[in-house]
């Protein structure tokens, strides 16, 4: 089964945006006010230009074009004028909207649910962009499968009428054969790609899972946030990895981890995970659980916001609707507004005051400034150390083995020799100690 794709990225289609302002009460990809600009954008990273758009406010869709006749009209108008050859609406589409829009724009006489001939002018929705989108940045095998299971899922209810063009009004013997045959074997190809697909994907999470048990052990954080908020810049900056930094939506598809080394002993795992955005395709988030698996086994949050966005709060709750799914309520999380330096000293004053205000312990930095990223660092130190106690411990002479091993395995912070053996205080994480004393019994834990 072929991926879905309008290939974007090897010409620059001519584009013009579309999109209604619906109550809330319409949910589904449908309600609430568009944002074109953030549209636009997702545009340009699929490799389009805008030309124009069009936005219409109104109490409920048109039924079989979204939009009301003179919007469409003014559409019609705007794709002439323009030579537009790709009209992208910021809501979900039906497949009987999408084809009576697309009947309009090229000339043939639109009614409603009897397909037209294909013309010039193509008409997709938000969420096929954003498919396309991943469908042209994925580059490890797991994302290309992840991808192609989110576009066979958007696809599979839009495979009903797909062949009606075969079929005859007149009926009859070997009239409605084709379409239907053609159907269900499309149907049959589509559920056994889909099933594969979902194999494969389970075979990856049985792998990836084995390989989390190996460093289960070592605390770890998953860099979150709404996509191009620096999530990638910041693990670069604290590591040093060689890490993929784009100014695009979506540039980083596949979960990468990096150990950071917070001193001689302490260690930690920070992965760098996909971004999110506003209504989020959920065949996406359905598909992309493999790699999403990384942010629900996290011991800490970090939730990476662009401090430099009109609306940071808006793209808070739109990765919290998210998270909500994968992670319990009272996870850890330290929240990261970044870019702050691409913000006059006026608003950056106001944005630090308002969001450490509403954050207690947020921090406000510029991923590019080396004394903010030494700021993040000593923020994960903090939560490190808050796994692990102090505690008193005797230790007879016969052992000084164990003396070494507290060294080794903690920070010892006093050491007193005495009659019966060594008295040392360690920092140490609560499990090492337990694990220590529950297989040596020269270990004495004093009270």
């Amino acid at each position: 089964m072929a991926m879905i794709e309008h290939d974007l990225d090897k010409q620059r289609e001519r584009v013009i945006l579309a999109g209604v302002d619906l109550p809330l009460r319409f949910g589904d990809g449908i309600g609430g006010d568009c944002d074109l600009e953030e549209l636009e954008r997702l545009v340009e990273t699929a490799g389009g230009t805008v030309y124009g758009e069009v936005r219409q406010r109104r109490d409920r869709p048109a039924p079989s074009t979204l939009i009301g006749k003179g919007k469409l009209e003014e559409l019609l108008g705007a794709v002439k004028e323009t030579e537009a050859t790709l009209v992208v609406f910021d809501n979900d589409l039906s497949p009987a909207q999408g084809r009576n829009i697309e009947k309009v724009l090229n000339g043939v006489e639109a009614k409603p649910d009897k397909p037209g001939d294909a013309g010039k002018v193509s008409v997709i929705d938000r969420t096929e962009l954003i498919l396309d989108i991943f469908a042209n940045h994925a580059r490890s095998r797991q994302a290309r499968m992840q991808v192609e299971l989110a576009q066979i899922q958007y696809m599979l209810p839009r495979l009903t009428k797909l062949w009606s063009h075969l079929e005859r009004q007149a009926g009859g013997i070997g009239t409605r054969g084709p379409g239907e045959t053609q159907l269900e074997t499309d149907r049959r190809l589509v559920g056994k790609r889909m099933t594969k697909l979902k194999k494969d994907l389970i075979q990856v999470a049985a792998d990836r899972e084995v390989q989390s048990r190996r460093r289960r052990e070592q605390y770890s954080a998953a860099l979150v946030g709404y996509t191009n908020a620096g999530k990638s810049t910041i693990l670069r900056a604290l590591t040093g990895a060689d890490v993929l930094v784009e100014n695009k939506l979506f540039a980083t598809l596949d979960t990468t981890t990096r150990r950071i080394e917070i001193d001689e002993r302490r260690q930690m795992m920070v992965s760098d995970t996909v971004g999110f955005i506003k209504r989020l395709p959920h065949h996406l988030v359905e598909s992309f659980q493999a790699t999403l698996a990384e942010v629900a086994e996290a011991d800490l949050l970090v939730h990476v916001v662009d401090a430099s966005h009109d609306d940071p709060e808006l793209q808070i709750g739109s990765v919290n609707e998210v998270l909500a799914d994968l992670v319990p309520e009272d996870r850890d999380t330290l929240m990261i507004f970044n870019k702050i330096d691409a913000l006059t000293p006026e608003r950056a004053e106001t944005i630090r005051n308002r969001f450490t205000r509403l954050f207690p312990g947020a921090l406000v930095i510029s991923a590019h400034d080396p004394i903010d990223v030494e700021k993040v660092r000593s923020a994960f130190e903090a939560r490190l150390l808050e796994q692990e106690q102090i505690v008193h411990i005797e230790v007879p002479y016969t052992r000084m083995d164990l003396v070494a091993v507290f060294h080794r395995t903690g920070s010892v912070l006093d050491e007193k020799h005495t009659e019966n053996g060594v008295l040392m205080d360690v920092r140490l994480k609560k499990e090492e100690l337990m694990r220590l004393a529950g297989k040596d019994e020269d270990i004495r834990i004093i009270e």
